[in-house]
Protein backbone atom coordinates (compact mmCIF):
# COMPACT_ATOMS: atom_id res chain seq x y z
CA UNK A 1 0.00 0.00 0.00
CA UNK A 2 1.50 3.51 -1.00
CA UNK A 3 2.01 6.34 1.16
CA UNK A 4 -0.53 8.16 -0.76
CA UNK A 5 -3.10 5.36 0.30
CA UNK A 6 -2.41 5.82 3.87
CA UNK A 7 -2.32 9.51 3.90
CA UNK A 8 -5.82 9.49 2.38
CA UNK A 9 -7.34 6.69 4.75
CA UNK A 10 -5.99 8.94 7.82
CA UNK A 11 -7.83 11.75 6.24
CA UNK A 12 -10.87 9.81 5.62
CA UNK A 13 -11.13 9.03 9.81
CA UNK A 14 -10.01 12.13 10.70
CA UNK A 15 -11.71 15.12 12.69
CA UNK A 16 -13.04 17.44 10.63
CA UNK A 17 -13.78 21.66 11.00
CA UNK A 18 -16.86 22.80 8.78
CA UNK A 19 -17.07 19.67 6.63
CA UNK A 20 -13.44 19.87 5.88
CA UNK A 21 -10.89 17.39 7.09
CA UNK A 22 -8.23 18.93 9.41
CA UNK A 23 -5.46 16.41 9.27
CA UNK A 24 -5.75 16.62 4.85
CA UNK A 25 -5.23 20.36 5.41
CA UNK A 26 -2.73 20.20 7.73
CA UNK A 27 -0.37 17.71 5.45
CA UNK A 28 -1.20 20.14 2.34
CA UNK A 29 0.05 22.90 4.32
CA UNK A 30 3.32 21.30 5.38
CA UNK A 31 3.96 19.90 1.85
CA UNK A 32 3.41 24.22 1.01
CA UNK A 33 5.80 25.02 3.35
CA UNK A 34 8.26 22.04 3.28
CA UNK A 35 8.25 23.33 -0.59
CA UNK A 36 8.62 27.00 0.24
CA UNK A 37 11.62 25.91 2.58
CA UNK A 38 13.12 23.79 -0.08
CA UNK A 39 13.17 26.75 -2.62
CA UNK A 40 14.56 29.22 -0.40
CA UNK A 41 17.70 27.08 0.14
CA UNK A 42 17.76 26.40 -3.61
CA UNK A 43 17.80 30.11 -3.87
CA UNK A 44 20.45 31.06 -1.29
CA UNK A 45 22.64 28.01 -2.78
CA UNK A 46 22.57 29.02 -5.77
CA UNK A 47 23.24 32.82 -5.92
CA UNK A 48 25.52 33.90 -8.62
CA UNK A 49 27.38 37.60 -9.13
CA UNK A 50 25.37 39.35 -11.79
CA UNK A 51 28.09 41.92 -12.31
CA UNK A 52 31.10 39.78 -13.53
CA UNK A 53 29.42 39.10 -17.11
CA UNK A 54 28.15 42.79 -17.19
CA UNK A 55 31.69 44.06 -16.29
CA UNK A 56 33.39 42.29 -18.73
CA UNK A 57 32.14 43.25 -21.50
CA UNK A 58 31.66 46.99 -20.36
CA UNK A 59 35.95 46.69 -20.25
CA UNK A 60 35.72 44.44 -23.42
CA UNK A 61 33.99 47.66 -25.41
CA UNK A 62 35.50 50.09 -23.56
CA UNK A 63 38.78 49.31 -24.89
CA UNK A 64 37.74 48.77 -28.28
CA UNK A 65 36.53 52.31 -28.38
CA UNK A 66 40.07 53.66 -26.62
CA UNK A 67 41.71 51.80 -29.36
CA UNK A 68 39.78 52.56 -32.16
CA UNK A 69 38.57 49.19 -33.09
CA UNK A 70 34.24 49.15 -34.11
CA UNK A 71 33.66 45.68 -34.55
CA UNK A 72 35.60 42.34 -35.92
CA UNK A 73 34.84 40.84 -39.03
CA UNK A 74 32.15 38.76 -37.81
CA UNK A 75 30.50 41.86 -36.17
CA UNK A 76 30.78 44.23 -39.13
CA UNK A 77 29.04 41.34 -41.46
CA UNK A 78 25.84 40.76 -38.94
CA UNK A 79 25.97 44.87 -38.55
CA UNK A 80 25.70 44.90 -42.26
CA UNK A 81 22.93 43.06 -41.67
CA UNK A 82 21.39 44.36 -38.99
CA UNK A 83 21.48 47.46 -40.78
CA UNK A 84 20.07 46.19 -44.11
CA UNK A 85 17.12 44.65 -41.69
CA UNK A 86 16.38 48.35 -40.69
CA UNK A 87 16.38 49.48 -43.36
CA UNK A 88 13.95 47.84 -44.97
CA UNK A 89 11.81 48.53 -42.23
CA UNK A 90 12.32 52.28 -42.29
CA UNK A 91 10.97 52.04 -45.79
CA UNK A 92 7.95 50.26 -45.14
CA UNK A 93 7.18 52.68 -42.14
CA UNK A 94 7.89 55.18 -44.74
CA UNK A 95 5.18 54.04 -46.90
CA UNK A 96 2.77 54.09 -44.53
CA UNK A 97 3.46 57.67 -43.75
CA UNK A 98 4.19 56.38 -40.21
CA UNK A 99 7.92 57.15 -39.89
CA UNK A 100 8.52 60.61 -38.35
CA UNK A 101 12.22 61.71 -37.51
CA UNK A 102 10.62 63.38 -33.84
CA UNK A 103 9.42 60.00 -33.33
CA UNK A 104 12.61 58.16 -34.49
CA UNK A 105 14.53 60.91 -32.15
CA UNK A 106 12.66 59.99 -29.19
CA UNK A 107 12.98 56.30 -29.16
CA UNK A 108 16.53 56.80 -29.58
CA UNK A 109 16.80 58.68 -26.61
CA UNK A 110 14.81 56.15 -24.81
CA UNK A 111 17.31 53.33 -26.33
CA UNK A 112 20.34 55.18 -24.92
CA UNK A 113 18.37 55.91 -21.75
CA UNK A 114 17.89 52.34 -21.66
CA UNK A 115 21.40 51.52 -21.97
CA UNK A 116 20.88 49.86 -25.83
CA UNK A 117 23.69 52.19 -27.69
CA UNK A 118 22.06 50.99 -31.36
CA UNK A 119 19.82 53.43 -32.81
CA UNK A 120 19.09 51.18 -35.83
CA UNK A 121 16.21 49.42 -33.34
CA UNK A 122 14.36 52.71 -32.64
CA UNK A 123 12.65 51.88 -36.00
CA UNK A 124 11.87 48.25 -34.30
CA UNK A 125 10.40 49.77 -31.59
CA UNK A 126 7.95 52.14 -33.79
CA UNK A 127 7.42 48.95 -35.81
CA UNK A 128 6.21 47.19 -32.81
CA UNK A 129 3.53 50.03 -32.27
CA UNK A 130 2.23 48.75 -35.72
CA UNK A 131 2.68 44.87 -36.04
CA UNK A 132 1.78 44.33 -32.02
CA UNK A 133 -2.05 45.09 -32.61
CA UNK A 134 -2.52 43.86 -35.85
CA UNK A 135 -0.79 40.30 -33.96
CA UNK A 136 -2.24 40.33 -30.72
CA UNK A 137 -5.93 41.84 -32.15
CA UNK A 138 -5.92 38.87 -34.63
CA UNK A 139 -5.33 36.34 -32.11
CA UNK A 140 -7.94 38.19 -29.80
CA UNK A 141 -10.90 37.97 -32.54
CA UNK A 142 -9.86 34.47 -33.84
CA UNK A 143 -9.90 32.58 -30.40
CA UNK A 144 -13.08 34.83 -29.31
CA UNK A 145 -15.04 35.65 -32.07
CA UNK A 146 -14.36 32.96 -34.87
CA UNK A 147 -13.49 30.02 -33.00
CA UNK A 148 -15.91 30.90 -30.45
CA UNK A 149 -13.55 29.17 -27.82
CA UNK A 150 -15.04 31.10 -25.14
CA UNK A 151 -19.13 30.82 -25.57
CA UNK A 152 -19.68 31.56 -21.44
CA UNK A 153 -18.71 34.64 -22.05
CA UNK A 154 -20.60 37.90 -22.08
CA UNK A 155 -20.54 40.33 -24.88
CA UNK A 156 -18.76 42.64 -22.72
CA UNK A 157 -15.91 40.34 -21.42
CA UNK A 158 -15.46 39.44 -24.86
CA UNK A 159 -14.99 43.55 -25.66
CA UNK A 160 -12.78 44.15 -22.90
CA UNK A 161 -10.65 40.89 -23.66
CA UNK A 162 -10.08 42.25 -27.48
CA UNK A 163 -9.53 45.59 -26.91
CA UNK A 164 -7.06 44.85 -23.75
CA UNK A 165 -5.38 42.90 -26.64
CA UNK A 166 -5.31 45.74 -29.12
CA UNK A 167 -3.88 48.30 -26.30
CA UNK A 168 -1.18 45.89 -25.06
CA UNK A 169 -0.15 45.89 -28.38
CA UNK A 170 0.36 48.98 -29.37
CA UNK A 171 2.05 50.38 -25.70
CA UNK A 172 3.87 46.79 -25.19
CA UNK A 173 6.85 47.86 -26.70
CA UNK A 174 6.89 51.36 -24.98
CA UNK A 175 6.06 49.71 -21.77
CA UNK A 176 8.98 47.05 -21.99
CA UNK A 177 11.49 50.21 -22.85
CA UNK A 178 10.10 52.25 -19.73
CA UNK A 179 10.82 49.23 -17.31
CA UNK A 180 14.18 48.87 -18.64
CA UNK A 181 14.90 52.43 -18.59
CA UNK A 182 13.42 52.79 -14.67
CA UNK A 183 15.74 50.12 -13.25
CA UNK A 184 18.63 51.22 -14.98
CA UNK A 185 18.31 54.65 -13.91
CA UNK A 186 17.90 53.19 -9.83
CA UNK A 187 20.62 51.23 -10.14
CA UNK A 188 22.46 54.84 -11.46
CA UNK A 189 20.79 56.95 -8.75
CA UNK A 190 21.37 53.84 -6.08
CA UNK A 191 25.61 54.48 -7.00
CA UNK A 192 25.93 57.95 -7.38
CA UNK A 193 26.59 59.37 -4.05
CA UNK A 194 29.58 57.34 -3.65
CA UNK A 195 30.84 58.42 -7.06
CA UNK A 196 30.35 61.84 -6.11
CA UNK A 197 32.45 61.07 -3.36
CA UNK A 198 35.34 59.97 -5.91
CA UNK A 199 35.42 62.39 -7.93
CA UNK A 200 35.84 65.10 -5.19
CA UNK A 201 38.89 62.74 -3.91
CA UNK A 202 40.21 62.92 -7.53
CA UNK A 203 39.67 66.57 -7.92
CA UNK A 204 41.14 67.42 -4.54
CA UNK A 205 44.34 64.86 -5.66
CA UNK A 206 44.69 67.44 -8.53
CA UNK A 207 42.83 65.14 -11.56
CA UNK A 208 41.63 66.85 -14.58
CA UNK A 209 37.69 66.36 -14.90
CA UNK A 210 38.03 63.35 -17.96
CA UNK A 211 40.80 62.04 -15.70
CA UNK A 212 38.72 61.64 -12.55
CA UNK A 213 35.72 60.28 -14.82
CA UNK A 214 38.13 57.69 -16.05
CA UNK A 215 39.32 56.37 -12.53
CA UNK A 216 35.45 56.83 -11.12
CA UNK A 217 34.41 54.72 -13.96
CA UNK A 218 37.28 51.65 -12.94
CA UNK A 219 36.79 51.86 -9.41
CA UNK A 220 32.80 52.10 -9.90
CA UNK A 221 32.79 49.09 -12.61
CA UNK A 222 32.38 46.11 -10.08
CA UNK A 223 29.88 47.76 -7.86
CA UNK A 224 28.07 49.97 -10.12
CA UNK A 225 28.07 48.53 -13.44
CA UNK A 226 26.04 50.99 -15.52
CA UNK A 227 27.44 54.22 -13.89
CA UNK A 228 30.39 53.23 -14.63
CA UNK A 229 29.41 52.94 -17.80
CA UNK A 230 28.13 56.01 -18.26
CA UNK A 231 30.87 57.76 -16.55
CA UNK A 232 33.44 55.89 -19.19
CA UNK A 233 31.71 56.80 -21.87
CA UNK A 234 31.53 60.42 -20.59
CA UNK A 235 35.50 60.44 -20.10
CA UNK A 236 36.14 59.11 -23.63
CA UNK A 237 33.75 61.83 -24.60
CA UNK A 238 35.51 64.53 -22.99
CA UNK A 239 38.78 63.43 -24.80
CA UNK A 240 37.91 64.05 -28.03
CA UNK A 241 34.60 66.10 -28.35
CA UNK A 242 35.41 69.74 -29.46
CA UNK A 243 33.28 71.45 -26.92
CA UNK A 244 33.26 69.55 -23.71
CA UNK A 245 29.99 71.04 -22.76
CA UNK A 246 28.74 68.25 -24.87
CA UNK A 247 29.85 65.65 -23.51
CA UNK A 248 28.18 66.56 -19.74
CA UNK A 249 24.88 67.03 -21.95
CA UNK A 250 25.21 63.81 -23.38
CA UNK A 251 25.45 61.85 -19.98
CA UNK A 252 22.51 63.95 -18.80
CA UNK A 253 20.43 62.47 -22.16
CA UNK A 254 21.72 59.16 -21.82
CA UNK A 255 20.46 58.99 -18.08
CA UNK A 256 17.36 60.03 -16.95
CA UNK A 257 17.58 61.59 -13.48
CA UNK A 258 17.19 64.64 -12.06
CA UNK A 259 20.35 63.94 -10.28
CA UNK A 260 22.55 63.70 -12.94
CA UNK A 261 21.17 66.54 -14.93
CA UNK A 262 21.74 68.44 -11.68
CA UNK A 263 25.61 67.27 -11.27
CA UNK A 264 26.02 68.05 -15.17
CA UNK A 265 24.90 71.75 -14.63
CA UNK A 266 27.29 72.17 -12.02
CA UNK A 267 30.08 70.45 -13.82
CA UNK A 268 29.32 73.01 -17.09
CA UNK A 269 29.33 75.73 -14.43
CA UNK A 270 32.50 75.06 -12.97
CA UNK A 271 34.12 74.58 -16.42
CA UNK A 272 32.62 77.88 -17.85
CA UNK A 273 33.35 80.64 -14.45
CA UNK A 274 36.41 78.41 -13.03
CA UNK A 275 34.92 77.80 -9.80
CA UNK A 276 35.90 74.93 -7.48
CA UNK A 277 34.59 71.60 -8.38
CA UNK A 278 35.05 69.54 -5.17
CA UNK A 279 32.81 71.88 -3.07
CA UNK A 280 30.14 71.78 -5.03
CA UNK A 281 30.39 67.96 -5.61
CA UNK A 282 30.61 67.65 -2.01
CA UNK A 283 27.22 69.75 -1.31
CA UNK A 284 26.14 68.17 -3.86
CA UNK A 285 27.04 64.26 -2.41
CA UNK A 286 25.86 65.17 0.93
CA UNK A 287 22.24 66.21 -0.65
CA UNK A 288 22.04 62.48 -2.43
CA UNK A 289 23.16 60.82 0.78
CA UNK A 290 20.46 62.58 2.37
CA UNK A 291 18.02 61.98 -0.74
CA UNK A 292 18.80 58.59 -0.03
CA UNK A 293 17.80 58.48 3.32
CA UNK A 294 14.88 59.43 2.95
CA UNK A 295 13.88 56.77 0.63
CA UNK A 296 14.60 54.28 2.64
CA UNK A 297 12.97 55.70 5.63
CA UNK A 298 10.03 55.90 3.70
CA UNK A 299 10.26 52.13 2.59
CA UNK A 300 10.44 51.99 5.62
CA UNK A 301 7.35 53.35 7.09
CA UNK A 302 5.49 51.91 4.13
CA UNK A 303 6.42 48.17 5.42
CA UNK A 304 3.76 47.65 7.70
CA UNK A 305 0.54 48.56 5.51
CA UNK A 306 2.33 46.70 2.85
CA UNK A 307 2.52 43.48 5.41
CA UNK A 308 -1.13 43.63 6.51
CA UNK A 309 -2.38 41.45 3.23
CA UNK A 310 0.31 38.85 3.88
CA UNK A 311 -0.78 39.18 7.48
CA UNK A 312 -4.06 38.62 7.16
CA UNK A 313 -4.10 36.34 3.96
CA UNK A 314 -1.60 33.96 5.35
CA UNK A 315 -0.52 34.36 9.12
CA UNK A 316 -3.95 34.84 10.72
CA UNK A 317 -5.61 31.59 8.84
CA UNK A 318 -2.81 29.66 10.07
CA UNK A 319 -2.88 31.39 13.88
CA UNK A 320 -6.71 30.45 13.53
CA UNK A 321 -6.46 26.67 12.94
CA UNK A 322 -3.42 26.20 15.55
CA UNK A 323 -5.19 27.86 18.19
CA UNK A 324 -8.82 27.26 17.91
CA UNK A 325 -8.65 23.82 15.60
CA UNK A 326 -8.21 22.11 18.64
CA UNK A 327 -10.81 23.61 20.66
CA UNK A 328 -13.25 23.14 17.61
CA UNK A 329 -12.52 19.55 17.39
CA UNK A 330 -12.81 18.75 20.91
CA UNK A 331 -16.60 20.26 20.77
CA UNK A 332 -16.89 18.39 17.60
CA UNK A 333 -16.44 15.05 18.95
CA UNK A 334 -18.27 15.31 22.09
CA UNK A 335 -21.36 16.17 20.00
CA UNK A 336 -21.12 13.13 17.95
CA UNK A 337 -19.88 11.66 21.23
CA UNK A 338 -23.79 12.97 22.80
CA UNK A 339 -25.40 11.63 19.53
Amino acid sequence: MTILTHLLLAAASGPTLMGVDVIWVATMLSAVAALAVMTAIYAATTVKDPMAKRVKALNARREQLKAGIVASTNKRKSLRKENHTADKVRDLLANFKMLQEEQVEKAQVRLMQAGIRNKDLAVFVIAARFVGPIVLGGIAVTMIYILDMYPDWSWFKKYGVTAGALVGGYKGADIWLKNKVDKRSALIQKGLPDALDLLVICAEAGLTVDASFDRVSKELGKAYPELGDEFGLTAIELGFLNERRQAFENLAKRVDLEAVRGVVTTMIQTEKYGTPIASALRVLSAEFRNERMMRAEEKAARLPAIMTIPLIMFILPVLFVVILGPAACAISDNFLDKQ
